[in-house]
């Protein structure tokens, strides 16, 4: 048969697709019809080089899916998909987890002022780890002009690991270097100490517990950890919204997501275009429906 009559034959695959800005259904319905949303996930990746950014947004309670391909990170391109959603969509979405990143933010904050926001606690991590390397690579800096051994050779993943997920070399590295006062030790143990942060239930304590770490970094006298205070003070509400939420939403399920947009990307060796990317992502975490077949292979 030809190849041109088997492809008339097979029903299309209905799939989302982006077309003039706008998400649409293959079949001709309107974008998100009345479904329940309770729980969206905002998020960015690269893309490509040059500082290249796409906005991606989850559904991250019930079913779990990619919803929205917008590009770059500013604020239209999060608010084009809010303005996409009918009002009751809208008013549905119960929770939204997003990173610190502004426009994110302050649109959040314009369109769904009703939904708890929560921080997602794996980009106030990283922000600490970024905090240990800087000081980690600039006391390496300062042993080697001062002319003393290099106490901190081969200790970047000692530092920036949990103590659970070092190997067995990791492990004795990093108990011979708590034996030093250095600068890098005291932020890596200001590190360890905030994970309690995430073991409180209810948000008066959870506040006390992070005013009262925030003191002790700005008492340490390093500069990265004293950014990181001032980052977790400007956001501080939203930080204690992670306790309300709790069982409501989870985090991971972003994450999870933006490693499998990562791997998308490294499987097909990265894209020309963003309509191509856009393709590929929803073809992987759109839950698109899939035609039927007419034989099992199963």
């Amino acid at each position: 048969m030809h190849l041109k009559s088997v492809l008339n034959r097979v029903e299309p695959l209905k799939s989302f697709v982006y077309k003039e800005q706008r998400l649409v259904e293959v079949a001709g319905q309107q974008p998100f019809p009345e479904v329940d949303i309770e729980a969206i996930g905002v998020d960015e990746i690269q893309w490509r080089r040059g500082h290249t950014y796409l906005t991606l947004v989850y559904q991250i309670s019930g079913v779990k899916r990619l919803l929205w391909v917008s590009h770059e990170r500013t604020e239209q391109s999060l608010r084009r998909f809010l303005d996409v959603l009918t009002n009751d969509v809208r008013k549905g979405i119960r929770f939204v987890c997003s990173d610190m990143w502004k426009p994110y933010l302050n649109v959040i904050a314009e369109q769904v002022p009703h939904a708890l926001h929560v921080l997602d606690h794996f980009h106030i991590m990283k922000n600490m780890n970024v905090a240990i390397d800087e000081v980690r690579r600039q006391e390496v800096a300062q042993l080697r002009r001062d002319g003393y051994e290099p106490a901190l050779t081969k200790s970047r993943w000692c530092l920036l690991k949990r103590p659970e997920n070092l190997t067995d070399n990791q492990a004795t590295r990093r108990a011979e270097l708590l034996e030093y006062n250095l600068k890098s030790v005291r932020a890596h143990l200001l590190r360890e100490e905030f994970q309690r942060f995430w073991g409180y239930a209810t948000p008066a304590w959870t506040g006390k517990f992070l005013e009262s770490w925030c003191t002790r970094a700005l008492r340490s006298r390093l500069a990265p950890m004293k950014k990181v205070v001032r980052s977790l003070r400007r956001h501080r509400p939203l930080i204690l919204n992670s306790i309300l939420a709790l069982g409501g939403i989870s985090a991971v399920v972003v994450e999870g997501f933006n490693g499998k947009a990562e791997l998308t990307t490294s499987k097909a060796h990265g894209f020309r275009t963003p309509q191509g990317i856009e393709f590929a992502l929803f073809h992987v975490m759109g839950n698109s429906p899939e035609p039927e077949f007419t034989h099992r292979f199963c």
